[in-house]
């Protein structure tokens, strides 16, 4: 069973990963951390800036978990500019460390066995950041992805295309295409961190959290990893059956554990 802490806001859900991934750091050097974009992490990036004030991240290493194909990396809203103005300039990563998959339709037929790669050749992702999309998608994986996928080319879905327009001028300029971690690489990382906040992420929380296991909610794919801490604001959390039992485990969860 995952970890389910509820927080007040996702300032204090921010916090909360912020301090893992700063332990993470003094503990390994090199960490490698598996990044993920859109509005969900912001307060995890955000409550990291002051904490790694003084901490040497020269040796920090990331894998973002996807990328649209055919878009210029230069985009804004390229994954590989977003990645770079809101996780490696302002945390000071170095950004040659720093990897997004390749969307160039050039490379696009072998990008994701050498994204795979290059994730075997660092070791694996020690701690691996999650959002969840209002169908249940982590990262681009969208319903009816298999467990075991790499990392792939997929289509995306309308509601997915919806969801991000807001961050273009319309829908049509939202790429149809993306390649993006599988579940099966997902599921590789040894600590997975999903987040959710907002009424609108509740059903998806709780089919991935207490639902079955089916890939028609590629979310539910967390009931297979050992190690997984999903962290949700109340709202998030309203539709969880378990809530209160989680409140409980939480609060009285012995400090030796850690997360």
């Amino acid at each position: 069973m995952a970890e389910v802490v509820i927080v007040p806001s996702p300032a204090d859900a921010g916090a909360l990963v912020a301090d893992e991934i700063v332990r993470l750091i003094a503990a390994r050097p090199d960490v490698v951390l598996g990044l993920a974009t859109g509005s969900t992490p912001l307060p995890v990036y955000e409550a990291l800036r002051p904490r790694l004030a003084g901490i040497d991240v020269s040796r920090v290493r990331g894998f973002a978990l996807d990328e649209y194909v055919g878009i210029d990396p230069r985009h804004p809203q390229s994954y590989r500019s977003v990645i770079t103005t809101e996780v490696v300039e302002p945390l000071g990563l170095d950004p040659e460390r720093i990897h997004t998959p390749n969307g160039d339709l050039a490379s696009i037929a072998h990008a994701g066995e050498d994204y795979e790669r290059a994730i075997a050749d660092a070791g694996g992702i020690d701690l691996q950041i999650l959002g969840i999309g209002t169908s249940g998608h982590i990262g681009f994986n969208e319903p009816g992805s298999s467990f075991a996928s790499r990392t792939r080319v997929k289509t995306l879905i309308e509601q997915t295309r919806r969801d991000n327009a807001r961050f273009f001028d319309t829908i049509d300029e939202v790429p149809m295409h993306c390649i993006t971690q599988g579940l099966g690489t997902i599921l590789s990382a040894r600590h997975l961190f999903l987040l959710a906040f907002g009424e609108g992420k509740a059903a998806a929380v709780a089919g991935a959290v207490e639902g079955p296991v089916t890939s028609s909610l590629p979310g539910s794919a967390i009931q297979l990893h050992p190690h997984v801490t999903v962290v949700v604001d109340e709202a998030a959390a309203s539709h969880l059956e378990h809530a209160d039992y989680y409140r409980y485990a939480y609060a009285n969860k012995p400090a030796w554990q850690g997360l």
